[in-house]
């Protein structure tokens, strides 16, 4: 399948026929050593007459022009305009100008003016432009992609006063 000429062989290298069509030919084994993951150059994309129901995981980024009934959990998510998603959203980094049903998670959220958000978002950083639309509650932490666990504060204790009349 493959051959190897030695450089001590008399008269000019053959081409081989991967050579001619621009394949890489193997000719030590370094060539067999594991190639790193490639790195995706943009985004998957959920258009606009798609509905997914069920949920979303990559390690990716996406971006949903359609509609989604599930959670999402992504590196980067984008939510176009015409989106709309229910459920709950975990990413590193999370753009809505559609609408989210559901709970927000992330360490940079940012919605736009024509964003509709009905839930609460847990953050690190956050940006609200004028105009979006937001139902809930937004809290702060410094590991918001954590368990999904908000941690509650505990009750101040019950404190006893002794009055002598």
């Amino acid at each position: 399948m493959f051959s190897k000429t030695r450089v001590t062989e008399p008269g000019p290298r053959a081409q081989t026929p991967e050579a001619e069509l621009g394949r890489p030919v193997i000719d030590t084994p370094s060539d067999y050593a594991p190639q790193p993951a490639r790195t995706r150059s943009g985004p998957s994309v959920l258009s606009s007459d798609l509905t997914v129901k069920g949920n979303i995981t990559t390690q990716g980024d996406v971006q949903i022009e359609g509609t989604v009934e599930g959670d999402i959990r992504a590196h980067q998510l984008t939510v176009g305009d015409s989106a709309t998603i229910r459920g709950e959203i975990v990413a590193d980094e999370i753009i809505v100008n559609g609408r989210v049903v559901g709970r927000v998670r992330g360490l940079k959220v940012r919605l736009s003016a024509t964003a509709r958000v009905e839930g609460d978002i847990v953050h690190k950083t956050i940006a609200i432009e004028s105009g979006a639309h937001f139902e809930g509650s937004v809290q702060r932490q410094e590991d918001p992609l954590g368990n999904g666990v908000t941690p509650k504060l505990a009750p101040p204790a019950a404190s006893k006063v002794d009055v002598d009349a």
